[in-house]
């Protein structure tokens, strides 16, 4: 199985469905990428992937995940780099904001838009988060 995730949202639940997609499609030995882009690159940011913002109103949940043992995020992007799912930033909207690789946890990869859509064009499931 091949599964292609794009991550364009930055907050807490977004990395939360992101990581646990990729995970568990590296589970059954897939094939997995994801292409982060403008805010979803908080997500392997190297400080911001350890203090995303839950929702307004939706703090709370946070409790829920710590009783429900849920790994934290900079737990899940190990995770999931441990179980090999690439990770792709994006390279112009780094460029916009200035940001190089070195500003991102390591083993990642920086790539544009044809990167990625080279690995998604056969992919059993694409996602957008």
């Amino acid at each position: 199985m091949k599964t292609a995730i794009i991550a364009a949202n930055g907050g807490a639940f977004d990395a939360y469905k992101v990581l646990n997609i990729a995970n568990a499609s590296a589970t059954y030995d897939g094939e997995t990428a994801v292409f982060f882009t403008f805010e979803g690159l908080n997500l392997i940011h190297k400080e911001a992937h350890k203090q995303l913002p839950m929702p307004e109103g939706a703090e709370h949940f946070q409790e829920g995940f710590e009783k429900a043992n849920v790994p934290s995020i900079p737990e899940l992007v190990e995770m999931a780099q441990e179980m090999g799912v690439r990770f792709i930033a994006c390279q112009m909207t780094m460029d916009v904001m200035g940001l190089t690789k070195e500003d991102f946890v390591d083993g990642i990869e920086v790539g544009g838009a044809a990167t990625f859509l080279n690995f998604a064009k056969d992919a059993d499931v694409s996602l957008t988060f």
